[in-house]
Parts: C-alpha cells; structure tokens; sequence
C-alpha cells in the first residue's frame, strides 16, 4: 500500500511536471545502423533513423518510469530497446510503441524473475548477451545474463542482501569478459570489484588499492578498451569534493589502478576513440536540473587528460562506428546545440538538432500508452495542461540549420520538463521522490 500511494502522487505529479530543464543526458548510436541514433533526455527518449534530421519522441510513462529517474539504455542490433527503471528492465521490440517488463510472463516468486526490482546496471556484448545488475534494498541482489535478448535471464551467482550492483561492462573484444562492481553501507561500508573471464562462471575479486571513495563509495566500470581488454577506466563517484569524481585506468584488466584525472563534476561518459585517444563528458546535477560540465580528452592513451577547448557543454558523448563523436550539449546557451556533432575528433563541433526541431512523437496504433498518453495527450493537445509541441514552440526539422541561428526556442514556461514550475509542487515532488528512493535502496 505505500508504494502504491507514493506512485500514485509521482505519476499525478510527473504527468505535469518532473521539476527539471529539458536537457538532453544521454546519446546510443544503433549498431549497424549509423542513421539511427536515439537521445535519452530529461522528458522521455527520442529517435532518428536520419542522423539528426527528424527526432521523434518517446515519453516517460509509455517507457515506464517517472519523476527524476533517467534510465540507463541499450539498443540492440535488431532495434530492441531496453532502459532500466526501479520497477525492472523495460524492453520495446516495436520501435518504442509499446514496452514490456522483462521477465514478467514468470509467475511471481520464479527463480531469475526480474520484476518489481531496481534494476541499475545494463550492457549489451558484442555478440548480443544482455547484462543486467540488481540493487534493491532488502532484495536478493545478483548478476544476470540473457541469451535471449532478453526474453529470459540467468543468474551469475553474485547474489547478496547486503551489495547494491551498480555497473556492469563486457569486454568488446571478448563477451566472456565481463566486470562488475558494487558496494554494501551495511557494517562496513565495502566497495566491491570483480572480473570474470568465462562470462560469469567464476569471478574474481579485484584489489582497488590506491582508490579514493566518495561518501557513497559507489565506483562504476566505465569503459573497456574495444581492443585490448585489459585496459579499463573506473570512476570513484564525489571522491573529488565538494561535487567531482576521480577516474582510474587500469592495463592488466582491473589487477592495478592509476589516477588518470580529477573533475569538478561527476563523469558520466568515457569514450576511447581509438588506442591513443579518450574522450570523458560529465554532468553536473542538482534535484531540479542537469546540465554538461568540463569535457575531457586525453591523446596519449589515457595517462593523462586536458579540457577539450572550444567543446560544448557535453552531458554526453558518443563514438559511431565511423568515428564521428556525437554529445548532448545545452539547448538554450551557451551552446544553442540539443545534439553537437564532431568529424573530427572533438576539435570543433557542429549543431545536429535542437528542441524546437522536434518533429512529433513516435507515431503508434490507438490502444498503446504511446499513442494516447504521449502523442494525443501530451505532445500536442492544445486543451492539456501538457503540451510540449507548444511549450517547445517545435517548427519541425530544419536540417541542417547553423549553430549561430537565432535561438528562437524559448524554455518551456510550464509542463513535464519545466524547472520554473510551481516552487511548491517541485519541493512536494522532490520529497517524495526522495522518499521513495530511500525505501527502495540507499
């Protein structure tokens, strides 16, 4: 019953406003696919199949969470999307249309059942296993995998009731390599690090001598080397006081740990480009906003790091395939760039996409949460309280069009991504959120 209460006032609230600035967090080129590219932003999930030109949208309760969650995503090469949420591993196999919870046609109480549990760590191998990791409070917490693309899972035998998993990687170069890591507040407060090299068969734990921990004592494998495995980069989460992380780079596959750079923010994306070249974005978060820090880009390997100069306020960066980097910058100033782009390397960036480009909502059948809720209900519904083709002021795609066009978009004034909302609803809608989070995990 409280937890059906609490969602219920989340999802009355969130329906209207989740007390944030639209911002875009997070960017996922689809494999093989160098056209499709979705964005992961402060209101929902948006797509392209045409590099940027026409992005449509996906909101938050078609995909299945609310409030100030951002889900970690993953696209398959078939399309499939998965993102995290605290209620489960939420997957579209139609484009976004609609979204199942994993695992949800098991009875309750089903070994490798993945329902109603906070799912906070996800990665797809290079050969198409899906891994997920498990950190609720008072659970049963474990590492799972599925060859199924994600239709069932299997346990890796990491089970506890005492460690929260927070982040999974597999080696690009070799699936059966995998790292995770977690930590436990309970006693002690522990962080913990393992490797396997025969795909979660047996793990072994690896020594993070050497690394500093934040109050949270939460680090995340970031990265591995696309080639070489044994290269890894680890953030140690507010190790860098009073708001910054401090990231590791390991050669021989998470045995040692050196420092290779401190930032005044939390690092969100590590992107290794290529043997010699690295590139970190990082966010700076507050309970009613984001926006991108300092990035970051090392040339010599990973040993060391500088600010990348001229580089937009980067909340994200991504490699495509062809080695194009693609970030999330700042919608409004300093950037005028939603979505930035750079052919070459990160020396100079180019606007993709802003929020007034979006051309609609992803178009679905009647009967689905995204046909009725987002695109009829909250996309463009002049009679609804919510109603972002008006609060965007979206004119559509444009193209093409120069970073220093006049930025004609202004903030949205009210609605599902407005920051300036009621200041008493944001403080009750915060509360709560906190309130829910602190019963679900610490």
């Amino acid at each position: 019953m409280r937890r059906l209460v609490l969602a219920s006032l989340l999802l009355a609230s969130v329906a209207h406003a989740n007390g944030r600035s639209p911002q875009t967090v997070g960017i996922y080129p689809k494999p093989g696919e160098p056209q499709t590219i979705y964005l992961a932003t402060t209101f929902g999930l948006l797509e392209t199949k045409d590099e940027g030109c026409t992005f449509r949208w996906m909101c938050e309760q078609s995909i299945g969470y609310g409030g100030t969650w951002d889900p970690v995503y993953a696209i398959g090469s078939d399309g499939t999307i998965f993102a995290t949420t605290p209620d489960g591993l939420r997957i579209s196999r139609d484009g976004g249309c609609t979204f199942e919870t994993a695992t949800s046609a098991l009875p309750m109480g089903a070994p490798n059942r993945l329902v109603d549990i906070w799912i906070d760590a996800l990665d797809i191998g290079p050969t198409g296993e899906v891994w997920v990791a498990t950190a609720e409070t008072a659970n049963m917490n474990d590492v799972f995998v599925s060859t199924d693309n994600g239709v069932t899972f299997t346990s890796r035998g990491m089970t506890s009731t005492e460690i929260w998993w927070k982040s999974v990687k597999v080696a690009p170069s070799n699936p059966a390599l995998v790292y995770i890591t977690g930590y436990k507040l309970s006693g002690t407060p522990t962080t913990y690090a393992h490797r396997s090299t025969n795909g979660g068969t047996d793990w072994t734990p690896l020594p993070l001598t050497g690394v500093m921990f934040g109050p949270s004592w939460v680090v995340r494998v970031k990265a591995v080397d696309p080639t070489n495995p044994d290269i890894v980069y680890l953030a140690s989460e507010g190790a860098n006081p009073p708001a910054g992380d401090r990231l590791y780079r390991s050669t021989d596959a998470g045995m040692t740990w050196t420092e290779v750079l401190a930032t005044t923010a939390s690092i969100h994306d590590v992107v290794i480009r290529d043997a010699q070249h690295v590139v970190v974005a990082t966010q700076i978060r507050t309970t009613m906003s984001i926006k991108g820090g300092t990035a970051h880009q090392s040339s010599n390997g990973g040993t060391s790091f500088e600010p990348m100069a001229g580089a937009p306020e980067l909340a994200c960066v991504a490699n495509r395939a062809d080695g194009t980097l693609f970030g999330c910058g700042a919608n409004w100033e300093p950037d005028f760039k939603a979505v930035a782009r750079s052919t070459d390397g990160g020396a100079t960036w180019e606007k993709v996409w802003r929020f007034v480009e979006i051309a609609g909502a992803v178009q679905c059948p009647d009967g689905t949460v995204q046909r009725d809720s987002c695109d009829l209900a909250q996309w463009d519904c002049p009679s609804c309280s919510t109603d972002l083709k008006r609060q965007f002021g979206a004119k559509g795609p444009s193209c093409g069009a120069h970073a220093s066009d006049p930025p004609i978009d202004p903030p949205p004034k009210k609605g599902c991504c407005d920051a300036s909302s009621d200041a008493a609803a944001g403080s009750v809608l915060w509360m709560l959120v906190l309130a829910w989070w602190l019963t679900r995990r610490r």
